[in-house]
């Protein structure tokens, strides 16, 4: 029997926020695994190896250290490595910080993705309904398409496909009182340090760009197909 929900955060430079996002866990009273995925080469490295034995024994932390391969290819690395093991997958970055409702927000989540297929996503209190900047879906979504992001991108705009997957299936849920709220300088809630700095530099803003308008022209109506086809046999 599948594991129930797994939430990947890949993070980069920001030891500081495992503490936090583990303040936010026990705040909510999320019972949702987590998986920080942390690049080999982060100059932060010893300070997130310390936080890794700080939360050994805690049964819902994990902690994976591999090559860098930026944020799709992380994410989809581990998605895919866990696809099979979990019911439902979910992405925060290290600057999300779920907060506290009347029902714990990962209850929310299994609530909405137990009827089958389908993406759910909250309150950012930045973009909104607009972007799923944190975003959960069944994992057979990752096991039919191959990945949970689409591999030409590397940081920006995965949000707005994860929207678009959700309206072709017709499977998508906003709760805008579930609010997983995104620390992010656009915000004023964050200050801008390297990770900011590269992931919207304008190279990348330009790359990701391109990449998302060439998927949504191309790749992303055989994977919709793909999705419909999920949902029809489920």
């Amino acid at each position: 029997m599948p594991d129930d929900l797994l939430v990947i955060i890949p993070t980069r430079g920001r030891p500081q926020a495992i503490p936090e996002i583990m303040d936010a866990w026990d705040a909510t009273a999320a019972t949702a695994d987590l998986l920080f995925a942390v690049d080999t080469d982060d100059p932060e490295l010893a300070a997130y190896k310390k936080h890794a034995a700080t939360y050994k024994a805690d049964e819902r932390v994990r902690f994976t250290f591999g090559k860098r391969r930026r944020l799709v290819g992380t994410l989809n690395q581990q998605a895919i490595k866990n696809a099979k093991t979990y019911r439902f997958l979910a992405f925060l970055g290290d600057d999300h910080r779920p907060r506290p409702a009347a029902m714990p927000w990962d209850a929310r989540i299994r609530e909405c993705l137990s009827g089958g297929p389908g993406i759910v996503y909250g309150n950012d209190l930045l973009q909104g309904e607009k972007m799923a900047t944190a975003v959960a879906m069944t994992s057979d979504i990752v096991q039919t398409l191959g990945y949970m992001c689409p591999p030409a991108m590397v940081h920006l705009c995965v949000d707005l496909v994860w929207v678009a997957w959700g309206n072709a299936m017709q499977r998508i849920t906003y709760l805008d009182d579930m609010v997983i709220e995104h620390l992010h300088p656009a915000a004023q809630k964050a200050d801008m340090d390297s990770g900011y700095e590269e992931c919207n530099s304008p190279d990348q803003v330009a790359s990701d760009s391109a990449a998302y308008h060439t998927y949504m022209q191309g790749e992303f109506k055989a994977d919709s197909d793909k999705l419909r086809a999920l949902v029809e046999a489920s």
